[in-house]
């Protein structure tokens, strides 16, 4: 049986199937005030790494620590993979799972990409220059945020792997295209708050700020 605000899943795809159902507009609006509290969530822990950047005790500042190269190549991944994300968005929109399911598969692979080399960071942090979380006021700042966005990646990455095995299982349907929105504007959350990581913790830091 079908309500009046779910049209059946059969036949064509309307153009933004994602929006076709009362179900699925209600849980883009619900994101919408989850991610509001994310950003809460982040915005407290800038606060509290911009109030003890400069504590670093015996440890290095953050200009002696760390590297750039590496950093901005993490940064190019991940705004890649925000524009990916888009590309499935766009394929979606055009009914066409194979060309969707890609752009979601390359979306996961930059995604592992990023997590890998701050992975590596950490571990050169940690084990060649013995720099613990427990070094600092500044080091526990630090591990904190980027480790708890680092997080968020791998979360991102599981839950878009899952979705794309529903994409096998069940195909693109208006039941299945709010759950890859949404997940979407999961992504582009996490790009954001590494922009703004990228900016104030390793540029102003490099720059001694």
């Amino acid at each position: 049986m079908t309500t009046p605000h779910a049209p059946k899943v059969t036949g064509a795809l309307p153009h933004e199937p994602e929006k076709a159902t009362l179900e699925g507009r209600n849980k883009i609006l619900a994101f919408w005030l989850f991610l509001g509290g994310e950003a809460v969530l982040f915005g407290t822990l800038f606060a509290t790494f911009l109030t003890l950047r400069n504590q670093v005790a015996e440890g290095p500042s953050a200009s002696e620590l760390f590297s750039l190269p590496m950093t901005a190549a993490a940064t190019f991944i991940l705004l890649v993979s925000s524009l990916t994300s888009v590309f499935a968005i766009q394929a979606m929109h055009r009914g066409n799972k194979k060309s969707l399911m890609g752009w979601l598969s390359v979306t996961v692979l930059l995604g592992l990409a990023f997590l890998i080399l701050e992975i590596y960071e950490f571990s050169v942090y940690m084990i060649h220059d013995d720099y613990s979380m427990t070094t600092s006021a500044f080091s526990s700042a630090f591990y904190t945020l980027v480790g708890f966005h680092g997080a968020h990646v791998l979360f991102g990455i599981l839950w878009i792997g899952i979705l794309i095995g529903q994409l096998l299982k069940k195909g693109l349907t208006v039941v299945t295209a709010p759950k890859i929105y949404v997940s979407a504007m999961y992504w582009h959350f996490i790009d954001v708050v590494w922009v703004f990581i990228f900016t104030v913790v390793y540029l102003l830091g490099k720059a001694g700020v």
